[in-house]
């Protein structure tokens, strides 16, 4: 059995874009990747992100909130930030041979009118949905050598 590339999606508080990432990330290609999220300040996940993931199929409820210093220990191909709060606040994950940074709008800070909330959120659900593929894409096609990478770090 081929082992598991290991992802970290972080983000400020692991309510909802990270969330949305991890549950995209193992729906898509759980069987190359095992995907985990964790936030800088970890609150609890956002029932609307629950909500506009199970309308695309996909089930996060059973997802945890965690905080980043729970995954320092662990070793990661891959950790991705979110959003720029958590680039800036992010640990040193110093065995991490690839570090990216996606920008993506806190839904959290939309409009309170419920219906354009939800609008907002299903826009972000879908520009994260497009970057976990492309992400899919571009690390199918580098097939690194983690230990090399690593050492040229």
């Amino acid at each position: 059995m081929e082992k598991k590339t290991k992802v970290l999606f972080l983000s400020t508080g692991n309510a909802t874009r990270s969330q949305m990432a991890e549950g995209y990330l193992r729906n898509i290609a759980g069987d190359k990747f095992q995907a985990t999220s964790a936030g800088i300040e970890a609150t609890s996940l956002n029932p609307l992100a629950v909500e506009v993931m199970r309308e695309v199929g996909v089930d996060i409820s059973g997802q945890k909130a965690k905080n980043v210093k729970e995954s320092l220990k662990e070793h990661f191909a891959y950790v991705i930030t979110v959003c720029d709060s958590a680039r800036e606040r992010s640990p040193v994950f110093p065995f991490t041979p690839f570090l990216g940074q996606w920008s993506v709008y806190d839904p959290e800070t939309a409009p309170e009118h419920p219906q354009e909330k939800r609008e907002v959120f299903r826009r972000v659900r879908d520009e994260i949905r497009a970057k976990v593929e492309s992400f899919i894409f571009e690390a199918n096609q580098e097939k690194p050598d983690l230990a090399k990478t690593a050492k040229a770090r």
